[in-house]
């Protein structure tokens, strides 16, 4: 999954003039660097320490830039540059336009940015560019074509896993203004993280490559520090720590704010009229990275991998439930969701919005002995080993990767489970999940892959279920989350059920009048309700994030955890920030997103997810005040025949219409 940061508003609106880039000699270029950097002893070492480094190959330059233009650089930043707040399914966070752009702004605004436009001129010059390239052997780069931005990551934000390649990027480097008076903590989180990648050999000697579930190098910001490596595709996974909140306003202004504001960027290939221009590089550089990726199909090493349950059709009955069914059904299920009424009333509401959100659907006894568990299982490992292997090996989780697509522990059905040899010592470890009396096992086990769960969610959707899967799921704080994919095929029903038992999720207001209106009407119009009201919530989001700052950490604020379908832009070319769902710059932000569902506690939506809709499960925060939980199925559904028009004055349907002409109804005339 390739992305990029989609270029928001330009530094400044003034009308642009067309102005070139100026050429800095080799003296002008090295006096805005520190004194020394130059050095051939200096630039061997670093050579050197680029190419011992692991997991892949990269470099960290302290004290890169002389440090007075620096200061004047950030100082310049914090007071004339326009930062647009941005959301995606990867990202959180703030930046700048494409500093590229600074060339294009009127006299007024560049009087203004002087020593930006310094800065991007010596990173970009002959001397520097060449310096970049003894030191990871990239080759030469281009100084025409500058691709740097300024992000700024405030508590909350961060970036998750990917690898940086996109069209002619041939090394990505990051440059840190953190606060030069308050130097950073490791502890605050914000460092830059690299994945190790592993190698794996299929039957067919086909060898593939995929990012494991752990970091294995921490490269945390410090003022003036740069950060680069050669994007190389399929094996420069990293990301950027989320930056963690701190305890109390007095704690968050004495650290300056926590503010990891940092210049990011690309150097590229030569373009055309430069040494080292190569026609039809660029166009293969895209076809090679594409072939890497793919090489040894590494999407057959993903975990978890679906495995759909056939239903047999002589399970399946149209007939009303017996007295058998219902007694099964209650064991696990609130009295409410079986009556006729209610079940025509949730099936009408699906066949009009294709969702539902159901509240409180689990029955109290069921419900308080799952909650009783689940409690238990999150105060009782708090503490999970971080490393996969060890987890893995010491509880009966597992994690799903690779990184760069999703992370989170997942158990699934006992059926799958039992196809590994489990050993008995199994009872009694960490966060067990897979014992006989476990309510989560009586979930996966019994109550969803029933053949009586899977009548009365055919009665309530009016989808007739071909198969069905399902996963438990736990997102640990500050950890986990899926990234955004979409659907290729028929549509299919969806089912998440929410068993988070902590609160502060962002949609615990709704849960008294949901639980109200689960009792007695579902209805279109509170659909639409609720609709307005997750896109007011989207909308409330970013003044929620400003009382954070005003309260110093003191308010609630998101946490993520949030599961959310959205509709993509057909006619849109550019695919690589599909996901974008909330931009400050954008009036109507939160319009594409077709269902959003919170973290809850007994809450199942059902989704018909179709082609051209993207879904993923929001990076929970460090801030939760615990994980997410929830169980999830996927059901593959018979597609609906259409119905076929017949046109009333078709030559072939005369004789029906006989029976309704003007002749036979003459008493009427």
């Amino acid at each position: 999954m390739k992305r990029k940061a989609e270029e928001p508003h330009a530094v400044d609106k003034t009308p642009p003039k067309k102005k070139s880039k100026s050429s800095l000699s080799k003296e002008d270029a090295q006096k805005r660097f520190r004194k020394g950097l130059f050095d051939k002893k200096v630039l061997s070492q670093y050579t050197q320490e680029y190419a011992e480094s692991a997991p892949y190959k990269h470099a960290v330059i302290h004290e890169l830039i002389d440090d007075k233009l620096l200061r004047a650089v950030r100082n310049e930043i914090k007071d004339n540059v326009i930062f647009t707040p941005k959301e995606t399914d990867i990202y959180k966070i703030h930046q700048s336009g494409d500093l590229a752009n600074l060339d294009g702004l009127g006299d007024d605004a560049l009087a203004k940015l002087p020593s930006l436009l310094a800065l991007r001129d010596a990173m970009y010059s002959q001397p520097f560019r060449d310096y970049v390239a003894h030191v990871t052997g990239s080759g030469p780069l281009s100084g025409r074509k500058t691709d740097m931005a300024i992000n700024v990551y405030t508590p909350g934000c961060y970036l998750l896993c990917h690898d940086d390649v996109i069209g002619s990027r041939k090394v990505s480097y990051i440059l840190y203004l953190t606060d030069p008076d308050i130097p950073w903590k490791p502890e605050w989180g914000g460092a830059l993280r690299l994945f190790p990648v592993k190698t794996i050999e299929g039957k067919d000697g086909q060898v593939a490559h995929t990012p494991v579930p752990d970091v294995s190098k921490v490269i945390p910001p410090a003022w003036n520090q740069l950060s680069f490596f050669a994007v190389q595709p399929g094996k420069s996974f990293h990301d950027v720590e989320e930056v963690y909140h701190a305890d109390s306003k007095a704690q968050l202004v004495r650290e300056g704010g926590r503010v990891r504001m940092a210049i990011s960027g690309w150097f590229h290939i030569p373009q055309i009229g430069e040494d080292g221009y190569v026609e039809g590089a660029e166009e293969q550089n895209t076809k090679n990275s594409g072939l890497m990726q793919l090489q040894g199909n590494p999407d057959q090493y993903d975990a978890p991998r679906p495995q759909p349950v056939p239903v047999k059709p002589k399970e399946e009955s149209e007939n009303e439930f017996d007295e058998a069914d219902l007694e099964f059904l209650l064991r696990f299920m609130a009295p409410t969701y079986l009556t006729p009424d209610t079940l025509e009333q949730i099936s009408e509401h699906f066949d009009v919005n294709s969702s539902i959100t159901l509240p409180n659907l689990l029955g109290k006894k069921f419900a308080a002995r799952l909650r009783a568990y689940v409690t238990a299982q999150e105060d009782a490992s708090r503490d999970l080993p971080e490393d996969t292997m060890k987890l893995e090996k010491e509880t009966s989780w597992r994690v799903a990767k690779p990184p760069h697509k999703h992370r989170y522990l997942y158990l699934s059905p006992s059926s799958a489970e039992k196809r590994k040899k489990k050993s008995s010592k199994d009872k009694g470890k960490l966060g067990k999940g897979d014992e006989s009396d476990s309510p989560i096992r009586e979930l996966l086990d019994e109550f969803l892959p029933s053949p009586q769960f899977r009548r009365w969610l055919q009665f309530a959707t009016g989808c007739t279920i071909e198969s069905h899967d399902f996963l438990a799921r736990r997102f640990r704080r500050g950890k986990d989350y899926t990234l955004a994919t979409g659907h290729e095929g028929k549509p299919r029903l969806e089912l998440n059920l929410g068993i988070t038992p902590t609160k502060g999720w962002g949609d615990q207001e709704d849960q008294d009048e949901e639980s109200e209106a689960s009792s007695s009407k579902t209805k279109g119009r509170k659909a639409e309700k609720d609709s307005s009201k997750r896109k007011r919530k989207h909308k409330e989001e970013d003044k929620i994030d400003e009382d954070d700052e005003e309260e110093g950490d003191a308010g609630a604020g998101e946490v993520g955890g949030h599961e959310v379908y959205m509709a993509t832009d057909e006619g849109d070319d550019n695919e690589d920030d599909a996901a974008i769902y909330k931009s400050g710059g954008n009036d109507e932000e939160g319009d594409n997103i077709l269902f959003f569902q919170a973290a809850a506690w007994n809450r199942m939506s059902l989704v018909l997810h179709d082609k051209g809709v993207l879904r993923f499960v929001k990076y929970v925060s460090r801030r939760a005040k615990g994980d997410r939980w929830d169980v999830c199925g996927t059901f593959e559904v018979e597609e609906e025949e259409e119905e076929e028009y017949i046109d009333p004055l078709a030559d072939d349907t005369e004789e029906e219409w006989k029976g309704f002409s003007a002749s036979e109804d003459s008493d009427s005339d």
